[in-house]
């Protein structure tokens, strides 16, 4: 298969790589660009450990072919921190405990980013459902929905 060159804007930082027909985003990310923050897991888009931005929509970045985000604005976990200053949203997950082993963090960190940025003040019906697609194995989702809740709570 042909390489290709590919313009893409990750954490608002333009790259030019250079990329299979086949290769996915996550794969890219990782390897190619180094951000590691995107995890991968079961590459099948069932665990959401790979969740990213992609144009302001979460997707599962072992299921996006990473021609398919060319020229599109991508926002991965490290994209979030700014000026040494976590994001709000990572701070609230330190402290409300929404986390343990820490893998499915990002994508759960990405999901809850893009529903506040929809939906300021969500309810924990819809914060349910906008992380329905990351899945937890340590904290039986308590402690990530606090953390979330707070975070919009503090913005009001």
């Amino acid at each position: 298969m042909a390489r290709r060159k590919i313009r893409l804007t990750v954490n608002g930082r333009g790259y030019q790589v250079e990329v299979e027909p086949t290769q996915t985003l996550v794969d890219v990310l990782r390897d190619t660009l180094g951000l590691t923050g995107t995890k991968v897991n079961c590459r099948m888009g069932e665990c959401g450990a790979c969740t990213v931005i992609l144009d302001g929509r979460t997707v599962h970045a072992c299921l996006t072919l990473a021609p398919h985000a060319a020229g599109r604005k991508i926002v991965t976990i490290e994209g979030l921190a700014s000026g040494g200053e976590l994001h709000p949203l990572q701070r609230a997950f330190i402290e409300h405990y929404g986390f343990q082993c820490g893998f499915c963090t990002p994508g759960m960190i990405l999901s809850a980013k893009a529903l506040l940025d929809e939906n300021p003040h969500p309810t924990p019906a819809e914060i349910k459902r906008a992380i329905a697609g990351n899945l937890c194995r340590c904290t039986g989702y308590h402690q990530i929905i606090e953390a979330i809740e707070a975070c919009a709570n503090a913005a009001r």
